[in-house]
């Protein structure tokens, strides 16, 4: 006997699929069910590492949390990471399997049916409901065949669809329209119900276009979602945070890279007001900058050309001379260095390039993957503030960082390894450790740095990160509660 379920899909990307499986998991949650999420193939380049070391999308993450429940890498069996404009890594139940083409994994996706099923399954064994996430929209013809991720899905754990629309970017009743129609007979009859989510203003102009969308397609409207500012980690790269703009006194520049990888690295920052977060795509962004963050990247040696193509090196290494303080995070780390080498081609075409020289290091990529928790002890003093602290987080990487000087480590392991660096007194600094600023001391330790040089107030911040996502999760949850008919979505989760 199947467990209740639900699978949300869109009529596109970025309508707000991920966000709206976070909230119904805290709604359901709160109504006193052991809920989980479950997102079978995912494309994204923001992933995290569970506590037995496997490697899963961060958006199920985010879902568990909003669920109140452990990750776990069943939530999300197949993870694609992009590595160039046609190929992927491919990681099955979190643990990298190779590297493909489109073609190549389009062909092998039949033979990943049995797994996707059995990770559902699991989740079905040790929780009360299941709430699914699609990709993209179903309306995808040309990929319908062998399809794991949408419709196949939930043919596959015999499961109810949502559809949902984003009004914000117009043509919502025709995206919706044109959406269910596209879908097969059989594929109609999963659908259940369709959600109008991001929309501003009077809800009563809606009623007349709502009205005639059901006596169209014969489902009905679930709730009208409004549109309101979270900051609640988003599923890949699409976000739209990359296009905000602010005016704040704390200015931080991160580099846009091609191959960015877990932005949500940042997100801390985001609770403090303050606080500007500049994604940085051009050299003449770079204006203003206060302290200036190289992310993760999934092509270290391709994102490390177009630095140099794009004038963006010459741009760093000014700032650099300036006293602008420079953290490297993982790819960052690497690309601070002064060679990144990758003989076998395990991420790029290129053998060896030059990374900007602020340290003295050379990193090898090798063919085995870097994936667990860690934690350890802070040792280093930031522009004479002693870190100390103990901290958390997560490493995923390819590559061994050799130091080639006496520097000193950004933490001490709990295994006692030294890792990271830090330079001249944090002017350069460098970590493998996804989640760093998570931690309270090394986030309010700089940026208070920072608000002590430019003699502007500390932030008025005073709830851990942890609280602060919480207290996101609850808000999440209550707008869904007034804005959507859960009632009758969980009628549709029983069958």
């Amino acid at each position: 006997m199947r467990k209740p379920s639900i699978m949300f899909q869109g009529t596109g990307s970025s309508v707000g699929k991920s966000i709206l499986t976070a909230g119904i998991s805290r709604v359901l949650k709160n109504r006193g069910l052991n809920v989980a999420p479950f997102k079978s193939q995912n494309m994204a380049l923001n992933s995290f590492i569970t506590a037995d070391g496997k490697e899963m999308g961060r958006a199920q993450v985010v879902q568990a949390e909003a669920a109140g429940i452990e990750p776990k890498v069943h939530m999300n069996p197949i993870l694609l990471k992009p590595s160039s404009d046609v190929g992927a890594q491919v990681i099955l139940m979190g643990e990298v399997y190779k590297n493909m083409d489109a073609r190549e994994y389009h062909a092998y996706k039949p033979k990943l049916k049995k797994l996707v099923k059995s990770a559902y399954e699991m989740l079905e064994r040790e929780h009360d409901c299941i709430v699914l996430e699609g990709a993209g929209s179903p309306a995808e013809i040309n990929l319908r065949e062998d399809d794991l991720v949408n419709m196949g899905m939930a043919e596959l754990c015999d499961c109810p669809v949502v559809l949902i629309g984003d009004i914000d970017r117009g043509g919502v009743f025709a995206s919706i329209y044109g959406t269910y129609m596209l879908l097969e007979d059989n594929e109609k009859e999963r659908v259940k119900g369709f959600v109008i989510n991001k929309f501003r203003g009077d809800i009563t102009l809606l009623t007349s276009g709502i009205e005639m969308l059901e006596g169209k397609i014969g489902i009905p409207c679930l709730g009208v979602v409004p549109y309101f500012r979270h900051h609640i980690d988003d599923e890949d790269s699409v976000s739209l945070r990359f296009g905000e703009k602010k005016n704040k006194d704390v200015k931080i520049g991160v580099l846009k890279l091609p191959h960015i990888s877990n932005f949500t690295d940042y997100t801390p920052f985001e609770m403090e007001e303050d606080v500007e977060i500049r994604y940085i795509k051009s050299s003449y962004e770079f204006e203003g900058i206060d302290f200036l963050i190289i992310p993760g990247s999934k092509n270290t040696i391709e994102d490390m050309i177009y630095l140099k193509e794009t004038g963006m090196k010459e741009q760093v290494l000014k700032l650099h001379k300036k006293g602008v303080p420079i953290f490297g995070i993982c790819g960052g780390y690497q690309i601070l260095g002064k060679k990144i080498i990758d003989y076998g081609n395990y991420e790029s075409r290129v053998n060896e390039i030059d990374g900007l020289g602020l340290i003295d290091s050379i990193t090898t990529i090798f063919q085995g993957k870097r994936t667990e928790q860690v934690n350890g002890k802070l040792c280093f003093d930031y522009f004479g503030n002693k870190l100390r602290d103990r901290v958390s987080g997560y490493e995923i990487h390819m590559g061994v960082t050799e130091l080639k000087e006496d520097i000193n480590p950004m933490l001490i392991l709990s295994t006692g390894e030294r890792e990271g660096a830090v330079k001249d007194g944090g002017l350069v600094s460098g970590t493998y450790l996804h989640g760093i600023f998570d931690n309270e001391e090394p986030r309010k330790t700089i940026l208070n740095a920072i608000r002590k040089d430019k003699g502007v107030e500390n932030g008025k911040a005073t709830e851990s990160f942890s609280q602060f996502k919480e207290k996101q999760y609850s808000q999440l949850g209550e707008v869904l509660e007034r804005s959507l008919d859960i009632d009758k979505i969980i009628g549709i989760m029983k069958g």
